[in-house]
């Protein structure tokens, strides 16, 4: 016998072993090649999105406020016109990057300074500021020019610097670890659980006493249901006690909003297991049905990055709409009607992932 035989005999167990089991040939190969994919799709090179940014009205300065506001669309800003409370609040939940109060001696502009895009901002408002000034001080003097007036003084202007909790990084980055843990610990804590049971046979013992197929699988959802709440509510203490993330809507409405993302992936992760005859398989698909949400229902980053042609996709993942509903109820204060459509799609993905998985389930 050839001396490295048995070694080459042995090598080829292993790569038959490997390309074997489908699932470790996805996350060898397609895993990486599909994050690369979807990261590059978000993050391809782009020209920057202009900064939002409001003008409040003022009544003392109406003619000001308007030039000005004509001034930074036509320099491709994308500006808005609004009352003060609604400048105030679109600011705090992160949807402008910075507004201006005109007034009758200059322009104050408030925004926050740690914020990247909000600096941004405030260095190119005040570039329309000053050229709006200029023109103005030459089309005074009767002089057919466009250049600088020499020793011509700025508009005053005032900086208003703001930190309030509600449009930082931290404050998106939050609701989306709870969607991401919400649906991590539904798939894995059913679907999971149903597979072993079955590989250990005692799906099969189960079958031999009086017991109905729905009381078995409500039993299971409502098992993992009861750490639902206690889990959200450590991540939402942490949050608010160690980063000052608020919570701004009705915390009825945020149980809800949990409740009905927690049964959405419970029913997910039903259908995933009612077949399933491996572990190895289950955690593959697990993993296969919580990959495009990992990367395309905002957790880490908006999921308005990606092109519009994706957006009916990724509107239709639950993920999205329960991290939509968590950021909506948590930073901008929206009721129950407000979000009441994204728990809709909610419940219909666990009612049809519910009855499907009722229908195709076997014991082993």
């Amino acid at each position: 016998m050839n001396r490295w035989q048995p070694f080459a005999q042995l090598m080829l167990a292993r790569l038959r072993e490997f390309y074997r089991e489908p699932e470790v040939i996805f996350w060898v190969y397609g895993f990486p090649i599909l994050l690369a994919v979807g990261l590059g799709i978000a993050f391809v090179s782009r020209e920057p999105e202009p900064p939002v940014v409001d003008v409040q009205e003022s009544p003392a300065a109406t003619a000001a406020a308007q030039e000005l506001l004509d001034g930074l669309k036509t320099d491709g800003l994308t500006a808005e016109l609004h009352d003060p409370q609604t400048c105030q609040k679109r600011h705090h939940i992160g949807k402008t990057a910075l507004y201006i109060i005109p007034t009758a001696e200059g322009f104050d502009y408030i925004y926050d300074p740690t914020r990247p895009e909000s600096v941004v901002a405030r260095a190119r408002v005040d570039a329309v500021v000053q050229r709006l000034k200029a023109r103005i001080q030459v089309s005074k003097t009767g002089e057919n020019t466009q250049r600088w007036q020499a020793g011509s003084a700025s508009w005053e202007i005032t900086d208003q610097r703001t930190r309030e909790p509600g449009n930082r990084y931290i404050d998106f980055l939050l609701p989306g670890l709870m969607g991401m843990n919400l649906m991590g610990g539904r798939l894995w804590g059913v679907g999971f659980v149903i597979v072993d049971m079955r590989v250990r046979k005692l799906l099969k013992r189960l079958l031999a006493t009086p017991m109905r197929r729905p009381d078995f699988l409500l039993s299971v959802l409502t098992g993992r249901l009861v750490f639902v709440l206690p889990e959200m509510v450590l991540l939402i203490l942490v949050g608010r006690f160690g980063f000052r993330v608020p919570v701004q809507g009705n915390l009825l409405t945020l149980a809800l909003v949990i409740f009905t993302g927690a049964m959405a992936f419970s029913g997910i992760g039903l259908l995933v297991a009612c077949r399933t005859g491996k572990t190895e398989t289950v955690s593959g698909l697990m993993n296969l049905v919580m990959l495009p949400m990992w990367l395309l229902s905002g957790v880490f980053f908006s999921s308005a990055r990606f092109p519009d042609v994706m957006q009916p996709f990724i509107q239709a993942l639950p993920l999205t709409q329960l991290n939509n509903a968590l950021r909506e109820v948590m930073l901008e204060g929206s009721s129950l009607a407000d979000v009441c459509w994204r728990l809709a799609i909610l419940a219909a993905w666990a009612c049809v992932c519910f009855l499907l998985a009722l229908k195709w389930f076997r014991w082993q």
